[in-house]
């Protein structure tokens, strides 16, 4: 085997054309749906990716011995996912890669590269390259390379993704025969995979043939409808969607007999490509680079909008806002400019929710993040002054916080949303007792008709 190529500007293991040949490269999992699909837009583009799933214990352990308690809970979940599986036994660790995302804004996730490096030289494993999933070149690779067609792909993979989660999470509280919403979200999971490698799943038409069928499938699931409460989660991206992160917060929501409604990656893409034009907008900047972020935010609304009317077409689901119209529910609430981590975008995710019937919120953060704070649990106030309605519970997420404390406290909310939601049913009944006496007092005798 060849001598790893050591980087002379940062001193790094640079993952070379020859190690991507027979190397295994592992990657934290998050979203676990919309990340099936991107392991299998990887291997199609000829990387050996694994997606790890483990959790536990073991996991957080293995993070704070590698890196500081007070970090980002996020940061010490995947790198601990990470040295967990290095320290497994089950890899070879002269063939095995890393690869973790780096944003390059104000968020702390900029540099969980440089932990994880730092992390491997504590083990003795220095020589493991750490592979960079960027868009803005802050580190390059010989045998790693993000192509054109390739985005394209992972765009459209994306909104696979929030459509079979967000229409099982619709159904599944609902179905007649127990397990069949999981079956059917295994099901498309298998198909898409199928078309990944076959190079059909970017395709324009393929897509509107994929969303299309998908929402029509889910639509046929036998439910019966009930009142419960429902619920949304928000919060920083990686204690929202990892169950690993939240302790499993939907399948305990669900345990409470609770709709779950979780806003999908895609409107946080568009967030992030939207905030490059607002920073010219705010600061100035190069007209080539507004046309080329201009392309991209209409190339990724016209996904949106076939997404939006597959689901409106079935006329059984709740049709999620455009991203335009998230926007513009901010207004007067918070600033444009307010974009680190996940900005503005997260006030307005709950703003949306609060719209379409899910005033019940978990607003999901790492302990000590900053701009969650401010953008989430910060903005409660402000959001209660728009909607009264508004129940909504911040909860911090950190080694030290104990699953028992986490859950106590979403039952306090739960428990206002069910008083809440029995309120509504009494005012129902008596206003059908009433409308019942109006009728019988107008009409008393047998067979009269008002």
């Amino acid at each position: 085997m060849s001598k790893p190529q050591v980087s002379t500007d940062k001193e790094r293991i640079v993952f070379t054309k020859e190690m991507r040949r027979d190397y295994t490269i592992l990657i934290p999992n998050m979203a676990p749906i919309h990340f099936e699909l991107l392991r299998e837009l990887f291997r199609k583009n000829d990387y050996n990716v694994e997606l790890l799933r483990s959790e536990g214990h073991e996991v957080v352990d293995a993070g704070l011995k590698y890196v500081h308690n007070d970090t980002c809970y996020p940061a010490l979940l995947a790198i601990g996912q990470l040295m967990h599986a290095l320290e497994s036994g089950k890899y070879d660790l002269n063939k095995t890669a890393l690869m973790i995302t780096q944003t390059g804004g104000g968020c702390r996730a900029s540099n969980y590269i440089h932990l994880l490096r730092k992390a491997l030289v504590k083990a003795g494993l220095s020589h493991i390259p750490v592979i960079s999933l960027n868009l803005s070149g802050l580190e390059k690779n010989s045998g790693f390379k993000l192509t054109l067609p390739m985005l394209k792909e992972a765009v459209a993979l994306l909104s696979y993704g929030d459509m079979l989660m967000l229409l099982s999470n619709q159904v599944r509280p609902y179905e007649v025969n127990e397990g069949e919403t999981d079956r059917m979200l295994d099901s498309w999971i298998q198909r898409l995979s199928a078309q990944i490698h076959d190079n059909k799943c970017a395709k324009y038409e393929q897509l509107c043939d994929n969303l299309a069928k998908i929402s029509a499938e889910f639509a046929q699931i036998e439910v019966q409808k009930r009142d419960i409460v429902k619920v949304g989660v928000v919060g920083e991206v990686y204690a929202k969607f990892s169950p690993l992160a939240n302790n499993h917060l939907e399948d305990f929501l669900r345990s409470q007999d609770c709709e779950v409604m979780l806003p999908g990656l895609f409107g946080f893409m568009l967030f992030k490509v939207d905030n490059r034009l607002e920073d010219i907008k705010l600061y100035g900047g190069s007209r080539l680079k507004a046309s080329v972020v201009r392309f991209l935010i209409n190339y990724m609304t016209n996904i949106e909008t076939v997404f939006l009317d597959s689901i409106r077409v079935t006329q059984k689901f709740r049709v999620p806002a455009s991203y335009q119209h998230v926007k513009s529910l901010v207004k007067g609430v918070i600033g444009y400019g307010s974009k680190m981590g996940e900005g503005w975008f997260l006030t307005g995710e709950m703003l949306e929710l609060i719209e379409h019937g899910y005033e019940n919120i978990v607003c999901c953060q790492p302990f000590g993040c900053l701009p969650n704070h401010i953008v989430g649990k910060g903005m409660i106030r402000k959001i209660k002054g728009v909607n009264p309605i508004a129940n909504i519970v911040p909860i911090d997420y950190d080694p030290g916080a104990t699953k028992v404390n986490q859950e106590n406290r979403i039952k306090l909310m739960l428990a206002v949303a069910k008083e809440r939601l029995e309120a509504e049913r009494a005012n129902i009944a008596d206003y059908q007792n009433a409308a019942q006496h109006a009728i019988s007092s107008l009409c008393p005798e047998e067979g009269c008709v008002v």
